[in-house]
């Protein structure tokens, strides 16, 4: 789940020339990857169109205070879509 994400957000930086930038469990939108609400947006398609409408990116943020949406973490990310897919009975 990691490894895909990881090759999501590569290809989505790449863009901005940031695609090697450190990408890890750890690794926040925000503060460490820069990723703007725009960039956010480019990613939930980018997630829907690799699995579909299991998962739902946007949903998952709109559950989310603001310093937690700031805060989010790659690994964050990875096990809201591991969740997803098990809870729709594909994981």
């Amino acid at each position: 789940m990691l490894a895909d994400i990881t090759r999501m957000l590569r290809e989505l930086l790449e863009e901005d020339g940031l695609d090697d930038a450190e990408i890890s469990r750890e690794t926040t939108f925000h503060d460490d990857l820069e990723l703007e609400s725009i960039d956010l947006v480019t990613l939930a398609g980018v997630l829907r169109e690799h699995y579909g409408d299991r998962v739902n990116l946007a949903l998952f943020i709109a559950d989310l205070e603001l310093d937690e949406i700031i805060a989010l973490t790659v690994g964050e990310l990875a096990d809201y879509v591991a969740a997803s897919l098990r809870a729709n009975g594909q994981g």
